[in-house]
């Protein structure tokens, strides 16, 4: 028996479901997600990718702070690098300098720190391998009043300038 037109239109709209919830659930894999800490809101966390060899990546990330009093980032840490340090990339003259930010960054009441390309950034060194597109980094910020949090940032491409979407 052969089947009729309106099996072959179930079948292919089964079909055209089918890969639709499929592409949903990839693209959601590396997708960034906001986190909560106390009075601290992460949101946007990504990092660029990283060509194969490369000694170390950046983190970007933005740190909201809904509470009355401050609160500094002091450290950070992640499976994939020997180190990861908060850096700000500052002008000095005319010369663009990259440095540590010593005794962390301070997330003022009331107030919102951007880490992104070209400022203050997670500094991954000693990558364990490239930072590959599409996969996502798992990274433990440390807050002096806040306490800890595990965060994962996505992977947008080389020379990314924003979070993919």
């Amino acid at each position: 028996m052969a089947a009729g037109p309106r099996c072959e239109a179930g079948v292919i709209r089964y079909r055209v479901v089918a890969l639709v919830l499929l592409a949903l659930v990839c693209a959601s894999a590396a997708e960034a997600r906001d986190y909560k800490l106390g009075a601290l809101e992460i949101s946007q966390p990504w990092a660029r990718a990283t060509p194969a060899g490369a000694p170390a990546g950046g983190g970007f990330l933005k740190i909201t702070n809904t509470g009355t009093s401050p609160d500094r980032l002091i450290s950070a840490k992640s499976p994939v690098a020997d180190i990861v340090q908060v850096h700000e990339m500052k002008m000095d003259g005319s010369v663009m300098r990259m440095r540590e930010v010593e005794k962390g960054l301070e997330i003022p009441a009331g107030g919102t720190v951007t880490l992104a390309p070209g400022g203050y950034h997670l500094m991954m060194m000693g990558l364990k391998g490239p930072l590959k597109q599409g996969t996502n980094v798992p990274v433990t910020l440390v807050f002096e009043k806040a306490g800890k949090i595990e965060i994962e940032l996505s992977v947008a491409g080389l020379g990314a300038t924003q979070p993919s979407h």
